[in-house]
């Protein structure tokens, strides 16, 4: 890849590589199962964990001959990755390269259960900052821009993958991270970011505290948001409120510790998020039959890399959900798409009195509500005579007044109607909920 040695001084205005970002599908599946067989091949000769995955599945790397045969290779599931990290040392015995080669070590947010630790190696640091950047040009950021960058840094890797791909751009960067909205707020104001990186929740949160203070959008100089770690940044209602909320264009970004952390963005005409197929294979499967579904269809995603140095992920089975659209975007790339990007996640799907719905569905009605807060959560109980499961809807009203009950009344029709199960709804103060504005909680089940 002498490419990525290489300074970009006549890059086209609208691709950080053509020639990766425009090939035809024939070349770009060619490239891709070279690719994947070296990496099978390396994780057969270096990695104890898969060594005795393709064993037990009774395949070996040069048994892939083509695409078609990926469903003959096992799924990698994140439980079998922390039962590893604590059977063998270190975390887990599947790096491909010797520990001298490590460089950085970051692990996932652990938001689902203890956290997966992953290791870079120097050509992981420089393959990640490459289509990181890839990912920031597709949505529109250029050199010169001022990054506000509200992603968490430290162990969390968002922040450094968007801060080292900035800096690749030639990008000011403020690294504001987590901390206090009013710090957010005085560097907004102040350094007049033109770009802001965060959660949904993020700036929601920021909304409210800019109304708070009687500030308008017009006194930010944000001429693009890019909102990842969390699904709903894709969604027409979250979409809207935040872009009339801040002034900007919101694009939706997708990344995950074990993978990549940020490998997805979409473009300015808001189709999809554009995949680096070159780097990362991608399949969306059926969750039951393990299958793969057929394109615009609703299924699981599942990744695996093509480039990784240090610890590949072979069918990385995410739980995120997402569809697939492998028709060229009117940018001009060509790889594969997401539209609407991830709509949530197989494990926080909601399952109450024989129906099924997910958190981001609540949010699209709350959404429409100028009314509302960004504060939200989903409260599943049990009733303890009638044993029967009871779900209430906790929304933040900001200043509602007299018509509380008439939009409590207006949100139990819509939210019957989207979810088709009747819940309740309890609206309360803003900030009573208590979100950090940083990943929100939505579902909290008690009935367990």
């Amino acid at each position: 890849m002498a490419w990525l040695l290489q300074k970009r001084l006549s890059m086209s205005t609208d691709f950080w590589h053509p020639e990766a970002e425009t090939l035809s599908r024939a070349a770009l599946e060619k490239l891709q199962l070279g690719r994947l067989r070296e990496e099978l091949r390396r994780c057969y000769l270096h990695t104890d964990f898969y060594r005795q995955k393709f064993d037990a599945a009774g395949v070996r790397p040069d048994d892939l001959r083509s695409l078609a045969d990926l469903g003959r290779l096992p799924f990698t599931r994140k439980q079998e990755l922390r039962e590893a990290q604590a059977r063998w040392a270190p975390f887990g015995n599947f790096s491909a390269v010797p520990s001298g080669d490590w460089r950085e070590l970051h692990p996932s947010t652990g938001t689902t259960g203890a956290p997966v630790y992953t290791v870079w190696s120097a050509r992981d640091q420089e393959l990640i900052r490459d289509f990181t950047a890839r990912s920031l040009w597709t949505a529109g950021v250029r050199p010169g821009d001022v990054i506000h960058n509200a992603f968490r840094y430290g162990l969390w890797v968002a922040g450094l993958a968007v801060h080292y791909a900035a800096q690749e751009l030639g990008c000011f960067i403020i690294p504001a991270g987590t901390d206090s909205m009013k710090v957010h707020l005085e560097l907004l104001v102040n350094a007049r970011p033109t770009v802001l990186f965060a959660t949904p929740s993020f700036a929601l949160a920021l909304i409210d505290a800019l109304r708070a203070r009687g500030m308008k959008p017009d006194d930010l100089n944000l001429r693009l948001g890019l909102f990842g770690g969390e699904p709903g940044a894709a969604s027409g209602s979250v979409r809207g409120r935040i872009e009339e909320g801040l002034g900007l264009t919101a694009l939706d970004i997708f990344g995950l510790a074990e993978i990549a952390p940020t490998m997805a963005a979409e473009c300015p005409f808001k189709l999809g998020l554009h995949w680096a197929e070159d780097h990362h294979l991608v399949e969306i499967v059926d969750p039951i039959s393990c299958e793969p579904c057929a394109p615009g269809k609703l299924g699981v995603l599942v990744l695996t890399d093509l480039t990784r140095d240090a610890m590949p992920m072979i069918r990385y089975w995410t739980g995120d959900l997402a569809v697939l659209d492998t028709t060229p975007c009117p940018c001009g790339r060509a790889h594969a798409r997401s539209p609407g990007g991830i709509t949530g996640r197989l494990d926080d799907l909601v399952i109450y009195r024989g129906g099924k719905f997910y958190p981001v569905q609540v949010e699209t009605v709350l959404r429409r509500y100028g009314e509302l807060a960004a504060g939200f959560r989903i409260v599943l109980d049990r009733d303890p005579v009638s044993l029967l499961d009871q779900c209430t809807v906790l929304a933040e009203a900001a200043g509602a007044g007299w018509r509380r009950e008439l939009l409590a009344r207006k949100l139990r029709a819509e939210l019957l109607e989207e979810l088709g199960v009747e819940v309740e709804v309890r609206l309360v103060e803003p900030g009573e909920i208590g979100d950090s504005g940083f990943k929100a909680r939505r579902v909290d089940d008690r009935r367990y």
